[in-house]
């Protein structure tokens, strides 16, 4: 009868690690967002108010002493993808960056989720489902308000969404891949904003074609994520004129960097979780 009992009681633990084991990452994803109930008011506010101050500021207001537009299109229309992809970026850029190393050190709650039938990489995994989530909303407010503002001639706009979302997920796991592997904070975070992020948003072609910067520093923009997700955003808002495989390439390098960055983040916290 104890055997029996012993046996029962082993298969319910069994049985109840199962769904944890299956939809682990669904399950981190899900804490995220009812964790964001603390700020969603604020990210709300962000994700409508940033697009707006963003397009009076250079869209209109600096577009008035560009009346001659970029091209063939005015220059907010020119402008409009840039942000939109900036946009992705920025949550990415916060969301990976703290976030991640308060997991490990601050507020440890990484190591209690890994001691439970959860693993590393689901924890990464359901981390970037909830930041994936969260980027693609701002963008799609982004979107919305660009609409509005009258600077997505294409009927094929709206599949800029998408490719701001995986421009901010590249630069994202990217971020997350560097700091999965911070043990001590000495002002790491500010240094990858400053010589990261805001180098990224002056050099990658967001406020005028990268073709005029000096030739020595239009190789930043090359290799800029951010880069790659402006010029899709352009030939998808307003058909900006680009070979078919330069745009394949853009998409493709983008791909690259998330997959290669989702791989080494996971990496790390495995090994970090379970040394």
């Amino acid at each position: 009868m104890t055997t029996t009992t012993v046996r029962d009681d082993t298969a319910r633990a069994l049985a109840g690690g199962e769904a944890p084991r299956r939809w682990g990452a669904w399950y981190i994803a899900e804490h995220r967002i009812r964790a964001m109930k603390g700020y969603a008011g604020d990210a709300l506010f962000q994700s409508f108010g940033n697009p707006l101050i963003y397009l009076f500021a250079l869209g209109v207001g600096l577009a008035s002493l560009v009346p001659q537009g970029v091209g063939d299109v005015s220059y907010l229309q020119f402008v409009a993808p840039a942000l939109m992809a900036t946009a992705a970026m920025t949550v990415t850029a916060n969301e990976t960056s703290y976030p991640i190393m308060m997991g490990f050190k601050w507020n440890p709650i990484f190591y209690g989720m890994n001691a439970s039938p959860i693993t590393g990489g689901q924890i990464v995994s359901g981390m970037m489902i909830h930041i994936a989530l969260r980027a693609f909303v701002t963008v799609a407010i982004y979107f919305g308000i660009i609409v509005l503002f009258g600077a997505v001639p294409s009927a094929l706009g709206w599949l800029s969404i998408g490719t701001a979302t995986l421009t901010g997920m590249a630069i994202g796991v990217l971020i997350s891949t560097y700091t999965s592997t911070i043990e001590e904070d000495r002002g790491q975070m500010a240094m990858l904003q400053r010589f990261g992020i805001m180098p990224l948003f002056l050099f990658s072609g967001t406020f005028f074609p990268l073709e005029q910067l000096p030739v020595w520093l239009q190789p930043i923009g090359w290799i800029s994520p951010l880069w790659h997700g402006t010029e899709i955003g352009r030939v998808l808002t307003y058909g900006a004129a680009e070979p078919l495989w330069l745009t394949v390439t853009h998409v493709g390098y983008l791909a690259t960097l998330f997959i290669v960055g989702l791989w080494a983040t996971r990496k790390h916290f495995v090994r970090r979780l379970n040394k």
